[in-house]
């Protein structure tokens, strides 16, 4: 596997704010006490048995703040009480940047919880992070994929536990809005194209769409282009080209970059409810969905987490004022496979409270627990879909999950950050507004530096 890239920011938009610090211990926490105030003997604690009389205090670095930090301290509290361990843990909105300055600082967390593998394979390979323990390693071999565990393997170790998940390959739109006009959710690819020049006769722009994003303008852009280069050419092809072992020229790379021009540069298509195509740039990636639920354009294509964007008294099911579909495959022989991303756990020290945690973290029973709390969902095997409040979150875990979904990491944050979360983005920040598409893909192919 190819090194990793460093961070883009893209994913510490959700962490906006300033740093918040936790200590878990449950209620034992909330009254000033250290963990371990939970009688190790009830019931409650019988799932801990094993990590029981360990006591010690682990630090926790992570991105993750604000309401689900909270979550985050709440999903390990009573593991923390029924077994003494006192999980410390500090959430930052400049953690990608944090975490290099504390490991040379010589100040590292126990255990950091990474949003990108390419800024945890820094630290695989620089010896800092440590393999799993076996406790953990056999608990990851049995919840997630190899895919998942891939990309935190290195010289044949692996180093971290999947936490968060999340899907880039979905469609929004309104149920009610398919249901009244006679449209089907489309199985193709060719069938979609089919549905949104129906839409368009109809006088409904079938597609909205958004890549302002701050710095980071252009990145929702390239999720198009990679889902279509997964979808047209296979995880072969897909993964020869984030590692950079065909070029990003590639002619295969300019047909799926042509096919996303039929949708995304189509004025017959876009940009219901905000104006033109070159509005797509200036659209924030937050409010470009919007109109789908206003019935001013058809469809969306953005990540699971968007779930988040729509008003508060959305009802987002099947049946409801919104809901999603998944991007139809183009090559039925490569079927439907995912983009997508999460967060993961790697640690940096092996006492053995760090050791107990690490194994908790690999667990159904503490994926339960945070999933449980809402707006959280896990690609492992056992997670249980019935805490799974947000209908998408169970549609995307189960698309996970699937053993017959193919599921690659996305591709802007494997490469190198210089590509990823530059000149990708500003090349298709630039394409939106008319460049040329071989042009593009020429630009960001000689900004690659192996």
């Amino acid at each position: 596997m190819a090194p990793f890239p460093p961070p883009t920011p893209r994913l510490r938009l959700a962490a906006a704010g300033m740093p918040l610090v936790l200590l878990a211990g449950g209620c034992a926490y909330l009254a000033g006490e250290s963990g371990g105030g939970a009688d190790q003997d009830s019931a409650a604690c019988e799932p801990y048995a094993e990590w029981q009389d360990i006591g010690g205090t682990v630090e926790i670095y992570g991105p993750i703040r604000e309401e689900e930090g909270e979550r985050l301290e709440q999903a390990w509290s009573e593991f923390s009480d029924c077994t003494g361990i006192e999980i410390a843990y500090e959430g930052s909105g400049e953690f990608e940047a944090q975490i290099q300055v504390k490991v040379d600082g010589g100040n590292a967390p126990d255990i950091g919880i990474f949003p990108q593998p390419g800024l945890l394979a820094r630290f695989m390979e620089s010896g800092d992070a440590l393999p799993l323990p076996e406790g953990a390693r056999e608990r990851a071999e049995q919840g997630w994929s190899e895919d998942w565990l891939s990309y935190v393997e290195h010289d044949g170790e692996l180093y971290a536990t999947p936490q968060a998940a999340n899907v880039k390959s979905l469609v929004w739109y309104s149920p009610a809005v398919f249901e009244e006009n006679g449209y089907e959710i489309p199985e193709t690819w060719d069938e979609m194209i089919d549905l949104s020049d129906t839409m368009a006769e109809d006088g409904l722009k079938p597609w909205c769409a958004g890549i302002e994003s701050g710095e980071a303008t252009g990145w929702p852009a390239t999720d198009w282009l990679e889902n279509a280069v997964l979808r047209e050419h296979g995880p072969e092809v897909y993964d020869q080209w984030i590692e950079h072992e065909i070029p990003f020229d590639d002619p295969k790379i300019v047909d799926a970059l042509d096919r996303v021009d039929g949708v995304l540069r189509n004025p017959d298509y876009v940009n219901g409810g905000h104006g033109g195509v070159k509005s797509i740039a200036t659209t924030s990636q937050q409010d470009a969905g919007l109109p789908v639920h206003e019935g001013e354009c058809g469809q969306y294509m953005m990540g699971s987490f968007y779930a988040a964007n729509w008003p508060e008294e959305t009802d987002i099911s099947e049946g409801g004022d919104i809901y999603a579909y998944n991007l139809p495959p183009i090559d039925p022989e490569i079927g439907t496979p995912i983009v997508g991303g999460g967060e993961f756990a790697a640690a940096f020290a092996d006492r053995p409270e760090v050791v107990a945690v690490q194994e908790y973290l690999a667990t159904a029973e503490f994926a339960n627990s945070r999933a449980e709390l809402g707006r959280w969902f896990s690609a492992h095997r056992d997670l249980d879909q019935e805490l799974l409040e947000n209908p998408i979150d169970r549609l995307s875990s189960e698309l996970l999950r699937d053993p017959d979904v193919v599921f690659r990491w996305d591709g802007g944050d494997y490469m190198p950050a210089a590509v990823g979360s530059g000149t990708f983005w500003r090349g298709m920040t630039d394409w939106i507004n008319g460049k040329g598409t071989e042009e593009t893909l020429g630009y960001i192919e000689d900004s690659w530096k192996d």
